[in-house]
């Protein structure tokens, strides 16, 4: 998802090692958007249900995480001014990863309890232990390391958190290794993955790349820090909060640290945008702005659900915060920035020998641009007209939701997939 255009790009990892990352999180926002589509009345089910939790973790793991994993390996010597310490871990991630999150989806969609989840988690979790390794050794092995690398090292430690605490919830259906049933740890475990990792991750390197394609001179790290600080102390003590049984009205203190963190990040993005060089504002930047409003809505859900809590007629609204934060925010600026790191790391592949011999494309030349346009149309209403059936269960609305859902899906793909196969024109 992220990587940079600018000549700050000193060190650059394989395109090898990269690019696989974005082909798996393409299909996987496929296969969500298909299982969605068949499975449309999962919103008036409980959140638990097996094809909602099949739904969840494709999008969680295999479409952000995907994407998010295989960008960072690119940024990452960026952030630190090195090098990528091992390709062979960024390669292991890969294949453990990409292994074991079929196999837990699979299990999830067929409640498959046992040996199937089991093993799906395993090698997530080896695979993400490859990635974490990768991370702390590229950092330390370099004496620089910017308040965006801390955001990295930081979401880093949160993922592991999140798929370690998520393995314990699954042996847990079985063997009874925690002190409760694993539907109780559940808002824990999700917490876990989309603070702790998404937010926490898309902030600290949102707040470096937004200002560089922006071609924007702002900077304030003394307020990174703040949102850093905010993030964190917001999920901690959501954490304790939950464990500790505290009532829900608590919560508000969490929500409320987060959403100031949010709106600081917002405003960070403002700037950058009020003094920007470049004053024509791409489709793709765009996409990426408006996912930066779009982080807004999970925590508007979020209330409903606390609000709605005490009459237990919360569940819709539960499964509206799921997916404003899946099919919202992270897939908003998924599909802004893929077209703009994607389309670099391809060039870069294809051109960078030979960028001086003759006259090569711009990396926007790499893939549809009215293909990405509807594409984004579809995005919008799909997103727009699922959320509102959610709210008030209505099933064609639902269908005409997935649907346009399941075009973008195709649209991106199909994208992608003109990017990834780029063949030199000058040849």
């Amino acid at each position: 998802m992220f990587s940079t255009v600018s000549d700050d790009l000193q060190q650059t990892t394989s395109h090898k090692v990269v690019l696989p990352f974005y082909a798996y999180a393409a299909i996987s926002f496929l296969v969500a958007c298909i299982v969605l589509m068949l499975h449309t009345n999962v919103v008036k089910q409980h959140y638990f249900h097996p094809h909602t939790l099949a739904i969840t973790h494709i999008m969680a793991l295999g479409w952000g995480t995907m994407i998010i994993l295989g960008a960072s390996h690119q940024l990452l010597p960026v952030l630190v001014e090195g090098k990528l310490d091992s390709y062979l871990l960024a390669t292991s991630t890969f294949i453990f990863t990409a292994i074991g999150i079929p196999i837990l989806a699979i299990g999830f969609y067929l409640f498959h309890t046992g040996w199937m989840l089991q093993v799906g988690a395993i090698l997530i979790n080896v695979g993400i232990v490859c990635y974490v390794v990768n991370v702390f050794a590229s950092s330390f092995n370099s004496k620089k390391r910017n308040v965006h690398a801390w955001y990295m090292i930081a979401a880093s430690l949160w993922l592991f958190s999140t798929v370690f605490f998520g393995l314990l919830l699954v042996f847990n259906f079985n063997k009874n290794i925690l002190p409760k049933d694993s539907l109780s740890y559940l808002t824990i475990h999700a917490h876990l993955g989309l603070i702790g990792w998404f937010l926490m991750l898309v902030i600290g390197v949102g707040s470096r790349l937004i200002p560089m394609f922006l071609i924007s001179k702002y900077t304030n790290n003394r307020q990174l820090w703040w949102i850093f600080g905010l993030i964190n102390a917001s999920l901690i003590s959501f954490i304790i909060f939950k464990t500790m049984e505290y009532n829900s009205s608590i919560y508000y203190i969490s929500i409320a640290l987060a959403f100031i963190g949010i709106i600081l990040f917002v405003r960070h993005c403002f700037l950058s945008y009020k003094v920007r060089i470049r004053k024509k504002v791409d489709e793709q930047m765009k996409t990426s702005l408006l996912s930066v409003v779009q982080m807004v809505f999970p925590f508007l859900a979020l209330l409903f659900v606390l609000i709605l809590l005490p009459s237990g007629t919360h569940s819709n609204w539960s499964i509206l915060y799921g997916f404003c934060f899946f099919f919202g925010w992270i897939t908003a600026i998924i599909l802004g920035m893929t077209f703009k790191t994607l389309t670099f790391i391809v060039w870069n592949k294809v051109y960078h020998k030979n960028a001086h011999a003759g006259k090569t494309p711009v990396p926007k030349e790499l893939f549809n641009e009215k293909m990405y346009t509807a594409m984004l149309i579809a995005y919008i209403v799909g997103f727009l007209v699922f959320a509102i059936g959610i709210i008030i269960l209505n099933d064609i609305l639902l269908k005409s939701g997935a649907f346009a859902l399941l075009l973008s899906a195709i649209l991106y793909v199909i994208n992608s997939g003109i990017t990834l196969f780029h063949k030199p024109t000058n040849a």
